[in-house]
């Protein structure tokens, strides 16, 4: 039998004794394995170093071995999360609906757990953590496939979490770790109906697209961020300014981070430059339309390619537009329905933008970078669902839960 084999019947066992442990319990397991995680972190630190080293010697970009690295603030944030998920209310057995029809009938429709929830994710090990804890506070059991880059942290995090649990009431095989780099492992887990309840991809465009792609196990599909920030003609050019630098640079690595700016052609005509040289100052290459190069000559020619890429990096796409149809249609051409904004003063504007355009995250005068569980208040996130269907946007707690109908009678029967 195969490892992912293995670890997956080992987990699906012990879903119905993970479904019963109550709020209390649960939350006591998720103190214990954050408080493990601050108390063994340089443990963790010195495996993170490993993949670190590997990283470097694979030619691995700045951006990505950013995700990759831990430190001791890091690890406290990763702690910090899961303290904040105990905190919040256990989304389990709420009651969503309850009616009582002419029969007699009482229907009462509760949150239940999945039950096995498989994610395959690439080289953030925050993800670990985070998705241990949203999976395991909601009575889901996971099957973790991290990627190869941060196999040495991953291994050490799940050993620091198995290690908490034990003291718990929480059965450590409810936790799972594929170790097996191979890909082959992934292509097994899209495969294994009646064992993963659904499968959630976390990463680039080609590992979301593999899995939604290839995989006979129902899946939640966490989509690339090609994110935008729309600057309009009243746009406030301190505010505008602001909101797109942090956009861009405060984590380029990260899904919720600007790829393109568009400009009305009379803020470019004003401010263009000057914001341009703030971007450079920090190391932003700036890539164009035809009317961009004309305020940045520096500035490189962009492609239709160069639009429809998600860069996770510091690079940045411009293009300068004559109105908000025009900005509207360009998001709907290259956006992948994650985050999108619109910096503007004129409240039709904003109105319009916030109504017309088709993301999980549509913000007025603020950056997509809030596109995260920890800063909606969800403690930590799975994936931000850029789908329709059961979730969309960051998924806290309830989107990791299904639904069940609870029916009491007194001796009806059907006609």
């Amino acid at each position: 039998m195969s490892e992912v084999y293995n670890k997956a019947q080992l987990a699906k066992s012990v879903t119905g004794q993970l479904a019963k442990r109550s709020t209390a319990q649960k939350n006591e397991a998720l103190l214990a394995m954050a408080d493990a995680l601050v108390r063994q972190a340089e443990d963790i630190i010195a495996a993170n170093a490993e993949d670190l080293l590997r990283g470097k010697e694979l030619g691995t970009s700045s951006s990505l071995l950013d995700r990759l690295a831990l430190n001791e603030a890091r690890i406290e944030g990763i702690a910090e999360g899961l303290r904040q998920i105990a905190a919040l209310p256990d989304p389990v057995g709420d009651t969503l609906e309850q009616f009582e029809r002419p029969n007699g009938l009482s229907i009462v429709k509760k949150r239940v757990p999945i039950g096995l929830i498989g994610i395959i994710y690439e080289a953030r090990p925050n993800v670990t953590v985070d998705a241990a804890g949203l999976c395991l506070k909601t009575g889901n059991a996971v099957v973790l496939r991290g990627g190869s880059a941060a196999l040495s942290s991953n291994r050490k995090i799940i050993e620091v979490l198995h290690q908490a649990m034990e003291q718990t009431a929480l059965p450590k095989e409810a936790l799972q770790l594929v170790e097996d780099p191979d890909r082959a492992s992934v292509d097994e887990m899209l495969k294994m109906n009646g064992v993963l309840d659904v499968i959630i991809p976390r990463g680039g465009s080609s590992l979301i697209q593999n899995v939604v792609m290839n995989a006979t196990v129902p899946v939640i599909e966490t989509g690339a961020g090609i994110c935008h920030t729309y600057i309009d003609e009243t746009a406030r050019p301190d505010m505008a300014g602001a909101i797109a630098l942090n956009a861009k640079v405060q984590r380029p690595s990260v899904c919720n981070s600007m790829e393109t700016m568009i400009v009305h052609r009379a803020y470019a005509e004003a401010h263009l430059a000057e914001l341009a040289e703030q971007f450079r100052s920090r190391n932003v290459e700036l890539r164009g339309c035809e009317r961009t190069l004309h305020y940045i000559p520096w500035a490189v020619k962009a492609t239709a390619e160069d639009y429809a890429t998600e860069y996770n990096d510091y690079i940045l796409n411009v293009k300068i537009v004559n109105d908000l149809d025009e900005a509207i249609d360009h998001i709907t051409t290259y956006g992948t329905k994650h985050s999108e904004c619109i910096v503007t003063e004129t409240p039709e504007h904003a109105e319009r933008f916030l109504e017309e355009v088709d993301a999980a995250a549509v913000y007025h005068n603020a950056s997509t970078r809030f596109t995260d569980g920890f800063e909606f208040g969800f403690g930590a996130e799975i994936g931000i669902s850029t789908q329709k269907l059961h979730a969309r946007g960051p998924m806290g707690l309830p989107a990791l839960t299904s639904t069940k109908y609870v029916i009491i009678g007194s001796g009806q029967i059907r006609n």
